[in-house]
C-alpha cells in the first residue's frame, strides 16, 4: 500500500530538485465511434472524448493540491485515427476535419495535448493510412494541441521503407506548412519503430487497440532528483552508483503510483501503467545530460557517454519495476536536444553530434528527439535518418523514434526558440552525402532472424 508518509519523504525532491508528475494521460478508445458518415463520425468522436475527459483537468489539479505534487500536464490519447476514419474519409481533407475535432474537444476540456492522430504501418499501408499520413501537414498546421505519430517498423514485421520514404516527405511538408512558426508542427510529429500501446508521453501517445475502453497512464519525471542523489556519492564505485540510481528511481515511481491510483479512483477509470522516464525540461538542474556529467563525462557526447547512458537507463528501469507492478510505456531516459539545457550546451561545445546521438539511442528510451536541422535538408536525407533509427529499434527489440525539425529558413549556427517545455535548440549539421538510391527502393526491410520466436 502507498501512504502519505511516502509522499512526505519526497518533499525535498519536489521543492528543490524538479520532481514532477509530467502527465496524467487518459486513453480513450474510439472504436465504437466508427461511422461511414463523416459528420456523424466527428460528432461521435467529440461526444465520446468530452464525456470521458471533462473531469480530467479538475481531478488532476485536485490531486496536485492535496498531495503537493506538481502535475505538469493533463493529456488525452485516442485510438489511431487511421483506423477510426477509414470508412468515412475519402481525402486528406476529410481526415484533417477529424484533427480539427480533436483539437476543439481538447481545448474544451482544457488538456495540454491530444495524441493519436496516428497510423500503424509497419508492414503495409491501407488507403486510409496513406490518406491520414498525407493529411498530416494540413492537420498539424491547422490545429494547436493535436499530436501525430506513425509506426513504420517493428521487430516482428521489419521496416516499411515505402512509409519511411513517405514520412521523409511529410516531415519536410509539415515544416513548410508551419514555417511561420519556426516549423513547430514537426515538434508534434513522431515516427516510431516498436511503438508501445500505452505511452503517456507526447507527441507519440496513442491508445492501443488492445487497451480497455478507457485507461489512466501516468508519466513521472525526475532527472534533477537523480542528479542530486548522485552528487552525494561522487567518486564512489559503480556498485554504489547503480544502487543510488535504482533506489532514487524507486522513490520517484512510488509518487507516480500514488497519483495514478488516486486519478483512477476519482475518475472511475482503470489504472494502466506508470511510465518512469527521465524526461528533461529547459529548467536548470532538470537535465539528463547533467546526470551523465555527474556520472563522469565532461559533456554529453564525450567518450563513455553511451556506456553511462546505458547504465542510467537500466538502473532507472530496475528501480521502477520494483516500485510498481505496472511499469510500461517507454520508461528510461529521454535525450531530446531542445528540451535539455545540458544537451544544448554539449552541442554548442562541439561535444555532441547527430551521429553520437544516434549511437546513444541504442541504449536509451526513445531516439532522435527534438533535434533542429537545417531547413534545406532533403526529404530523402530525412528518410535515411529515419531508416537508420528504425533499424536500431528493429534489431535491438526496443522502441526507437525520430522527431526531427527541419527549420525552414535557418541553417547551422543559428538557433530556434520553441518556448515552454520545448525549449530552444541550435541547428545541428546533417551529413550531406546522398542516400537517394537507398530510400527510393520500394518495399520493406525484412524482420531480423531473431524475430521468429513462435
Amino acid at each position: 500500500m502507498i501512504n502519505v508518509s511516502e509522499v512526505v519523504e519526497t518533499n525535498e525532491m519536489i521543492e528543490k530538485e524538479n520532481l514532477d508528475v509530467r502527465t496524467i494521460t487518459l486513453g480513450i478508445s474510439l472504436l465504437d465511434c466508427i461511422s461511414s458518415d463523416l459528420e456523424e463520425l466527428n460528432k461521435k468522436i467529440y461526444d465520446k472524448i468530452y464525456n470521458a475527459a471533462k473531469d480530467l483537468v479538475r481531478t488532476g489539479d485536485q490531486i496536485s493540491r492535496e498531495f503537493g505534487i506538481p502535475i505538469v500536464n493533463k493529456r488525452i490519447s485516442v485510438t489511431p485515427i487511421a483506423l477510426i476514419g477509414g470508412a468515412a474519409c475519402q481525402s486528406p481533407e476529410d481526415f484533417a476535419s477529424i484533427a480539427k475535432t480533436l483539437d476543439r474537444v481538447a481545448h474544451d476540456v482544457g488538456v495540454n495535448f491530444i495524441g493519436g492522430y496516428s497510423a500503424l504501418v509497419s508492414k503495409g499501408m491501407t488507403q486510409a493510412d496513406r490518406l491520414l499520413i498525407e493529411s498530416i501537414p494540413l492537420a498539424l498546421s491547422s490545429t494547436e494541441l493535436v499530436c501525430s505519430s506513425i509506426n513504420v517498423g517493428s521487430t516482428k514485421t521489419g521496416i516499411n521503407m515505402d512509409a519511411v520514404r513517405l514520412m521523409g516527405t511529410i516531415v519536410k511538408k509539415t515544416a513548410e506548412a508551419t514555417k511561420l512558426n519556426d516549423s513547430l508542427g514537426c515538434a508534434k510529429l513522431v515516427i516510431f519503430c516498436n511503438a508501445p500501446d500505452d505511452n503517456p508521453f507526447m507527441a507519440g501517445a496513442f491508445h492501443g487497440v488492445t487497451e480497455a475502453d478507457k485507461i489512466i497512464n501516468v508519466g513521472v519525471s525526475g532527472p534533477g532528483v537523480v542528479k542530486t542523489a548522485l552528487e552525494k556519492v561522487r567518486g564512489e564505485n559503480f556498485e554504489v552508483l547503480c544502487e543510488t540510481i535504482k533506489k532514487t528511481a524507486f522513490k520517484v515511481t512510488r509518487v507516480g503510483q500514488l497519483v495514478a491510483q488516486e486519478a483512477s479512483k476519482r475518475l472511475g477509470v482503470p489504472f494502466g501503467i506508470i511510465d518512469l522516464s527521465l524526461a528533461p525540461t529547459p529548467a536548470i538542474g532538470d537535465s539528463v545530460a547533467d546526470i551523465l556529467h555527474e556520472i563522469g563525462v565532461e559533456h554529453a557526447g564525450a567518450p563513455g557517454t553511451t556506456a553511462a547512458l546505458a547504465l542510467l537507463n537500466d538502473q532507472v528501469k530496475k528501480g521502477g519495476v520494483m516500485a510498481s507492478s505496472y511499469v510500461g510505456g517507454l520508461s528510461g531516459a529521454f535525450i531530446p536536444v531542445s528540451e535539455d539545457q545540458g544537451m544544448i550546451n554539449a552541442v554548442e561545445a562541439g561535444a555532441l553530434t547527430l551521429e553520437k546521438l544516434e549511437a546513444m539511442t541504442c541504449v536509451c528510451s526513445v531516439g532522435l528527439d527534438m533535434i533542429a536541422i537545417p531547413g534545406d535538408t532533403k526529404d530523402t536525407t530525412i528518410a535515411g535518418i529515419i531508416a537508420d533509427e528504425m533499424a536500431i529499434g528493429m534489431i535491438n527489440q526496443k522502441t526507437t523514434a525520430v522527431r526531427l525539425i527541419p527549420v525552414i529558413g535557418k541553417g547551422v549556427g543559428e538557433t530556434v526558440e520553441f518556448g515552454g517545455l520545448l525549449g530552444y535548440a541550435p541547428i545541428m549539421p546533417v551529413n550531406q552525402f546522398s542516400c537517394d538510391n537507398f530510400v527510393n527502393r520500394t518495399g520493406r526491410i525484412p524482420a531480423p532472424v531473431h524475430s521468429f520466436k513462435n
